[in-house]
């Protein structure tokens, strides 16, 4: 569904950024991570504030869908294109505006990669704690959409806490500033929240005021083989009892799951068992007794054999956000993202693995254990009725639990359908309202997180 020569026409006179309407070019905006895929009409890198807004007026007029896109890395297509509509582009908008050491405060451009990000903090001590498994690749942009969160969740919670602030060009056009440099504020409801998983559906962020953490002088990783009797909603509050040792984030693999990473990344993950890894933060002169004081805890939890250290902890994040590739190669398709209470777990796992049986399609289970968020995917294939039923079961398996049908991916289009399921008839009303206000003419990535329009049921995989 190309534009039509007057659209585009009035597009190339009135958007001053890079433009292109080629359909060879096109095919890299036309997929995420997900199994979706659908050709744009055309892509735009705007070149500024300006330019967005002129781009949005642009849209509103002629009646095109508008989708932002960052690093590409989203799970349930929320940056997969409707047919029809033009791809903002923001992975060029990498800039650092501020770094505030004082007040421990960042402000950036939406396209900044989040390792990237990492890596220039530093120097200066400190660190933006959120690192999804796509971390090498993911913009701030996009993991503010989504709310991502990543293995340091578990202390540290997902990018919601951390952001402070955003410029956003509403699907209106105006400009609005949201949220406050100071560390709380009480002036009513939390409109910066409105913002943060909203998944392009509102508007297009412009800037990002981050806070910071501290950095730790030393950051561990550790892996153990978990006991094939382990009952993980005992093991983990006897595991993290007390804030010491410091664990930051406790994450699983199945055995298959740690098999396939381990083929995948030439042997560097240990034995035939399922893995625990782990964080642990310490200092310089704390580190050797910090890493007593973890494997007694662990001996006390019931893990039996000596964990295998990590000097560096983002190595082994590394390796671990390789996971999902290592199964992709061994026929996972569908990749799901859903979170139960601690005590809920160990029927989680059961009940997935009994789904999993039941419509005849492997799982393998992986994710972030502490905080209850298991990532289950399965070797079928997603356009098909069985993958739909598959889905459907872990959703309202996961209800029943007492859990959420996102933990950490968003909703996308995969999931739209089940929001109300989430939030009820009356909050999915709320949040609608909210969003004709901000979006009127209903331009902003459609199909997406709000139950509506979809993706056509055509659409191939990529």
């Amino acid at each position: 569904m190309p534009l039509s020569r007057e659209a585009s026409e009035a597009l190339r006179a009135e958007v001053s950024g890079v433009k292109t309407e080629d359909p060879d070019a096109l095919t890299r905006f036309a997929s995420d991570a997900s199994h979706l895929y659908q050709l744009p009409a055309a892509a735009v890198a705007p070149r500024d504030r300006d330019d967005v807004q002129r781009l949005v007026g642009w849209a509103r007029r002629w009646k095109v869908p508008l989708v932002g896109r960052g690093g590409g890395s989203s799970l349930d297509g929320e940056s997969v294109p409707p047919p029809g509509s033009v791809v903002v582009d923001f992975s060029g908008w990498n800039a650092l505006v501020e770094i505030d050491d004082a007040d421990r405060l960042v402000r950036v451009g939406p396209g900044v990669v989040n390792r990237d990000l990492h890596q220039t903090l530093a120097s200066h001590g400190l660190f933006f704690p959120p690192n999804p498994g796509s971390w090498t690749t993911s913009t701030i942009g996009g993991n503010t959409a989504t709310n991502a969160s990543g293995p340091r969740s578990f202390r540290y919670g997902s990018t919601r806490t951390w952001v402070r602030g955003l410029e956003v060009v509403l699907g209106s056009g105006e400009l609005l500033r949201v949220g406050h440099r100071t560390r709380k504020a009480s002036t009513g409801p939390d409109l910066l929240g409105f913002f943060v998983g909203s998944e392009g559906t509102l508007g297009f962020f412009t800037e990002v005021c981050l806070a910071l953490a501290p950095a730790p002088q030393r950051r561990i990783g550790l892996v153990l083989a978990v006991p094939d009797d382990l009952v993980f909603g005992t093991t983990l509050p006897r595991l993290l009892a007390s804030p010491m040792p410091a664990f930051s984030a406790v994450e699983y693999l199945d055995r298959a799951t740690a098999a396939a990473l381990s083929r995948f990344a030439s042997g560097r993950l240990p034995g035939d068992t399922a893995l625990l890894l782990l964080e642990l933060e310490s200092s310089d002169t704390q580190e050797g007794s910090d890493l007593e004081r973890a494997a007694q805890r662990l001996v006390d939890a019931g893990f039996r054999e000596e964990p295998v250290v990590y000097p560096d902890a983002d190595q082994l994040w590394t390796l671990r956000g390789q996971s999902g590739e290592a199964v992709e190669g061994e026929g996972v398709r569908v990749h799901e993202d859903v979170a139960v209470p601690w005590s809920r777990l160990d029927e989680l796992i059961a009940g997935t693995r009994a789904l999993s049986a039941r419509h005849d399609v492997p799982v393998r289970l992986f994710g972030h254990l502490g905080d209850g968020n298991l990532h289950p995917g399965f070797v079928v294939d997603p356009l098909s009725e069985r993958s739909r039923a598959v889905r459907r079961d872990l959703v309202m398996l996961t209800k029943r639990l007492g859990g959420t049908i996102s933990a950490e991916h968003g909703v996308g289009a995969l999931k739209a359908s089940y929001l109300a399921l989430e939030h009820g008839d009356v909050g999915v009303s709320v949040l609608e309202a909210f969003k004709r206000r901000c979006d009127p003419d209903g331009i902003m990535n459609p199909g997406k997180l709000y139950p509506g329009p979809a993706l056509p049921a055509g659409t191939g995989s990529s």
